[in-house]
């Protein structure tokens, strides 16, 4: 049982970096390979004002998604003036500052020793300490964010961010400042993906710079694109589907001299022939 509840907090947190990457990627056509470092800002807001400042651990939460957000602000601008493959180097290049900034700036982060000893979660004096308690933090968190996607998803905002994922150009024709519904939608995703990493922080109760890096955002924009793209749904099972698999590898009864190895290439494999055979997704509207 602890077991699978350590599995379902996985689960909640990653669906939810998930569900935020798609509104940029599957909604809006914006190949973002950034979004760990979002996931970090919101890890380190929470590790660092609960251990040295003492901060409660929802208004960490808040703070966080402040600092992602401006800096998505930032980094949005800049990004604005680029497309198609300059627009993912440019994505890229922030994820690497970021983790740089992390790595390095050691009297706040203290660097590749990491931050440890996190305190988890009080709520009106209960502190979470029992994983169950957690997960169903969690779960709340989680349905709050599916909520909010859904809701700008179904909106007339939501709408805009697909005719402009189809075609811009036409887009503005129309009068819709493009740039800006790009950099609000991209600004929406980084508080998001903050929660998740203010859950992480809190759930894990260590973090260090290793677990924000590129090979993080990969992951996630995989999970989306397995998923599906444009679908709600689709970032839940991408979610299920790539915590659950490396698991289900572990109880393959490979020699134990190269289970490791085997392990990654079946996962390997496994990865390559969904994207040959299901390039849309599980339940995706649209394929990149």
């Amino acid at each position: 049982m602890p077991y699978l509840t350590h599995l379902a907090i996985l689960f909640a947190i990653y669906a939810i970096l998930a569900l935020s990457l798609n509104l940029i990627v599957g909604y809006t056509g914006l190949v973002s390979v950034t979004h760990a470092a979002f996931f970090g800002l919101g890890a380190y807001a929470v590790a660092i004002l609960s251990t040295a400042l003492k901060f409660n651990f929802f208004a960490s939460v808040f703070i966080g998604i402040i600092i992602a957000m401006i800096s998505a602000v930032l980094i949005g601008v800049v990004l604005s003036k680029f497309r198609g493959d300059f627009y993912v180097l440019g994505s890229i290049g922030f994820n690497v500052i970021v983790y740089s900034v992390m790595l390095n700036w050691q009297s706040l982060t203290s660097g590749p020793l990491g931050i440890p000893g996190i305190p988890r979660p009080a709520l009106f004096g209960f502190i979470l300490t029992d994983n169950f308690n957690f997960l169903l933090l969690a779960v709340a968190c989680l349905a709050l964010v599916y909520f909010i996607c859904r809701f700008v998803v179904d909106s007339s905002f939501g709408r805009a961010l697909k005719a402009i994922r189809e075609d811009e150009e036409a887009v503005s024709v129309f009068g819709y400042k493009t740039l800006s519904y790009k950099l609000v939608i991209f600004v929406i995703g980084a508080g998001l993906a903050a929660i998740a990493g203010s859950l992480f922080a809190a759930y894990i109760t260590y973090i260090d710079p290793t677990t924000f890096g590129i090979n993080e955002s990969v992951f996630i924009l995989s999970i989306v694109i397995l998923g599906g793209l444009a679908s709600l749904r689709g970032s839940l099972a991408g979610a299920l589907f790539l915590i659950l698999l490396p698991e289900i590898l572990r109880f393959v009864g490979f020699p134990n001299e190269v289970a490791a190895q085997m392990r990654q290439l079946v996962y390997g494999l496994l990865l390559v022939a969904l994207m040959m055979y299901r390039p849309q997704g599980f339940v995706g509207e649209y394929k990149l």
